[in-house]
């Protein structure tokens, strides 16, 4: 338990806000407020609490930590000299963390219904007091939209890191089949030549090993297997024994009975094997090969989509920017999260353009807050997104568009206020749509909202440069 004890106006002299002031006022302070002392550790506040008392800490300190039913996280510390708790004009209602007294602690503690005498007694410290509230708010902020980026950066990376996953891990397997493709090579080849082949029969097959660049009409899996039947078949009439193992690849290249023919009948039976074989062979490297191909420009793709988004090789100044650019980019960033829950994309981009002015990576982080919470508001099983631009006057407009649960009436009217969030705890800092608006207000424009159930509506509104994008 607390200890009450009494101060005195030399008490005062370490705490900065109070310096300097009148000594009917430090007086009037000693009447009006009380003091107590905590012992190491000693809880001073509980999370939750109301936020009735300014507090200014005479010696010792106070850690605040975050964190209930679990491991409590340190979130800031106040120490001698300073004041804490709730401040004249202050909405604080409510204690977010729990403090801790951090060694023998001495507070001295004023009410809030103190605040409008304190007013009448000493407007100079009033005026300290909301000074030091706004540069908290300002520290908050900061905080809050250091940790939303942390949190957006969270999402993206592990969206990237799934979509960067899938071709890596094809690039390896590849990689292993053509070693042990390339290794078999050596002993297929002597195998083939020891048979002495014509040189018909060889340009022949060699002919065959390269690959159709016509895709192949799609079939269905029962369809597929009988056809590899059928081809197995026709290999062990012409003395190749394991025909249902080169089957598939055979009939990926589109080669059918009748294309193998022609080579079959200019070689004797004893090559056959090792020849379609070192057939089969080829066309299955130079598959992997393209496999390699396609997985490696994936991943070129990606690593140019989040040089788009971040915008990393140019300095954050306002230039001639395709919005469309930016919103494509954010999608792919955003790809793995509309896939989980199968949300459709809907492109409704206007033609020509012009082109606006503003800092990609800025526009980005708005495109990013409002495509995460469209997607967070979608149900499990998945909805639609529509992003749409057109051209109005001097601004090209940006809506985007979902069809999830809606924005309740009484809740939009403070849907840009900073720190009002209908998220759960720990799910959103309420910061998202306050930075988004300050972001559009920068490039001279403004975001409006509209939503009603089953159609939510954000616009931006951009003016333009009057020059056309590329």
């Amino acid at each position: 338990m607390p200890e009450p004890l009494v101060l005195t106006a030399a008490d005062f002299a370490p705490i900065i806000a109070f310096a300097g002031l009148a000594p009917d006022t430090l007086t009037w302070l000693l009447a009006h407020g009380e003091a107590n002392r905590y012992a190491p550790n000693e809880v001073i506040i509980e999370a939750g609490a109301a936020a009735d008392f300014m507090m200014a800490v005479v010696r010792g300190g106070i850690q605040f930590y975050a964190g209930q039913g679990g491991p409590a996280t340190p979130v800031f510390r106040v120490g001698a000299g300073q004041v804490s708790g709730v401040l004249p004009y202050s909405r604080l209602r409510e204690v977010k963390n729990q403090g801790t007294a951090t060694g023998e602690t001495v507070l001295y503690l004023l009410h809030r219904d103190h605040f409008p005498a304190l007013e009448q007694v000493s407007p100079e410290l009033v005026q300290r007091l909301v000074g030091i509230m706004n540069d908290r708010s300002r520290d908050q902020v900061r905080g809050q939209e250091r940790d939303d980026k942390l949190r957006a950066l969270g999402k993206l990376s592990a969206g990237l890191a799934h979509e960067l996953n899938n071709p890596a891990a094809a690039i390896a397997r590849a990689a292993q089949a053509l070693a042990n493709r390339v290794g078999a090579k050596p002993a297929l080849f002597v195998e083939l030549v020891s048979h002495c082949p014509s040189p018909a029969a060889m340009l022949a097959l060699t002919a065959l090993a390269v690959p159709s660049s016509e895709a192949q009409p799609p079939q269905s899996a029962l369809a597929r297997a009988d056809r590899e039947d059928e081809l197995a078949d026709w290999l062990a009439t012409h003395s190749v024994p394991n025909g249902y193992h080169l089957a598939p690849a055979l009939l990926e290249a589109g080669l059918l009975p009748a294309a193998l023919a022609t080579v079959a009948g200019l070689l004797p039976p004893a090559a056959r094997p090792a020849a379609f074989a070192w057939l089969e062979g080829q066309l299955t490297t130079m598959q992997l090969v393209r496999d390699v191909q396609e997985a490696g420009g994936r991943i070129s793709k990606l690593v140019a989509d989040v040089k788009t988004y971040s915008h990393m090789d140019r300095a954050g100044i306002f230039e001639p920017i395709d919005v469309t650019i930016g919103l494509e980019s954010t999608l792919n960033m955003l790809g793995f999260q509309l896939r989980q829950k199968n949300v459709r994309v809907v492109r409704d981009y206007a033609a020509g353009l012009p082109a606006i002015r503003g800092q990609v990576s800025s526009l980005n982080q708005v495109w990013t807050n409002l495509l995460d919470n469209a997607i967070d508001a979608l149900p499990a099983q998945g909805g639609e997104i529509t992003l749409r631009t057109e051209l109005e006057g001097s601004f090209v407009r940006v809506f985007l568009i979902d069809n999830g649960t809606g924005i309740p009436a009484d809740v939009l009217p403070h849907i840009f206020e900073p720190f009002f969030t209908t998220k759960q705890a720990g799910d959103g800092s309420g910061l998202g749509l306050d930075i988004a608006q300050q972001i559009i207000r920068q490039h001279d424009g403004r975001l409006e909202v509209q939503s009603v159930p089953g159609h939510t509506e954000f616009c931006a509104w951009l003016p333009v440069t009057g020059e056309l994008v590329a």
